[in-house]
């Protein structure tokens, strides 16, 4: 577990893609359509990949599925790192897309598959957040110090790299298994997942609340430049967010895994934490000076910490044993769907009504999350946590 933790980590720490994508397309003097075309291409399919990538761990196994995701990707980061015209760069784009998340619902699985005690899954979880977050902070420091020597598309080819190490080291050190009987037996159909209200209600409930944390990337720089603020301004919040992780991650985790050892409900926690993000990002609407953007980016994190380890243990106690890698998947597009549905809204809410109305609809995310966890709190109350899976 703490090789996936820690690979996860290193993976997100080298994930230059996705944020300098918008950057190489420029460099290639896309029109803005074309660039829009891609990025959008990349997000669907970051979406689709984790329900696919997701549904392949339980019927291909987990070692196999990550490690195949993971060479795929070492292919498709320099294909897109070399391409040039608009339709080689968006076929690349999808692919890339595709696997750019892939350890996601594959670490979950096996999370749930081995780590049987609900206090000491819940702090993997934290931590494991705590190293994606770290992860993604290096992201943008490092890439924009090796930008300049290496080129943007060398920066693609570290990612590729990096994805084929991890490849490496789980062929090598994560134990074979097999799928699950009922999986091979199509019992894990996302036909039956689509029917679970649960999981319908935690993929809402997760996206009204991540919706809010895709904004600290769309939606902060579209307020802070109507606000005139120089683009080192918006760095500045991104400093400060991390921080707040870096203090807030350790005392949060080992209080969530209190919490869950007393087999205490996560649903309360979520409904919190959907409020705090949509009310603490929401502030920003409000907001004159770069301080005051970093304090609405730093209010926050305490709510992502929470959604994201809460959204977690909610997940391994309603998903069952041979589906565990499907119900990750589809919870895991939640994030996909937050990056694409947050820089719409913010945009839309901007032209019509300004940076109060920005602030209106991301708090009204949080609520419309927090209200959602009334009904799930009720179909969760007498679900009892699925065993260790057992090998076919």
């Amino acid at each position: 577990m703490w090789l996936l933790v820690v690979g996860a980590g290193i993976l997100r720490a080298a994930g230059f893609v996705y944020p300098f994508l918008p950057y190489r397309l420029t460099e290639l003097h896309f029109s803005t359509p074309s660039a829009s075309l891609t990025l959008a291409l990349f997000g669907a399919g970051w979406l689709v990949g984790q329900v696919l990538l997701g549904r392949a761990a339980d019927a291909l196994g987990r070692r196999s599925t990550l490690v195949g995701a993971m060479l795929l990707a070492a292919i498709a980061l320099p294909l897109l790192a070399q391409a040039a015209t608009p339709l080689t760069v968006g076929a690349a784009a999808a692919v890339a897309g595709v696997v750019y998340d892939a350890p996601r619902p594959v670490i979950s699985a096996v999370l749930a598959d081995h780590v049987a005690d609900d206090a000491t899954r819940t702090r993997i979880n934290g931590w494991r957040h705590f190293a994606i977050n770290i992860g993604a902070a290096a992201t943008g420091a490092a890439g924009g110090l090796l930008a300049g020597t290496i080129g943007l598309a060398g920066l693609f080819w570290i990612n590729a790299a990096a994805c084929g190490a991890f490849a490496l080291a789980v062929s090598r050190f994560l134990p074979a298994d097999r799928p699950h009987s009922a999986a091979l037996a199509g019992a894990s159909s996302f036909h039956d997942a689509l029917r679970d209200v649960r999981l319908g209600l935690l993929w809402l409930i997760s996206l009204a609340a991540l919706i809010p944390v895709a904004g600290l990337f769309s939606i902060l720089p579209l307020l802070m430049t109507d606000a005139g603020l120089p683009v080192s301004a918006y760095g500045w919040t991104q400093v400060s967010s991390a921080c707040a992780v870096l203090v807030l991650s350790m005392p949060i985790n080992s209080w969530l895994a209190r919490r869950a050892a007393r087999d205490a409900s996560m649903v309360p926690l979520l409904a919190i934490s959907a409020l705090v993000l949509g009310v603490g990002i929401g502030t920003a609407g409000f907001a004159d000076s770069t301080l005051e953007y970093a304090a609405a980016a730093c209010t926050g994190i305490p709510g992502e910490i929470v959604t994201f380890v809460a959204a977690a243990a909610i997940l391994d106690r309603i998903a069952p044993a041979y589906a565990r890698g499907l119900y990750a998947g589809i919870w895991g597009s939640t994030l996909a769907a937050a990056v694409i549905c947050a820089p719409l809204l913010a945009g839309w809410a901007l032209t019509e009504g300004g940076p109060k109305f920005v602030a209106l609809t991301t708090t009204i995310c949080g609520l419309t999350g927090a209200a959602l966890c009334l009904p799930l709190a009720v179909l969760v109350r007498h679900a009892q946590p699925h065993p260790t899976l057992p090998q076919a």
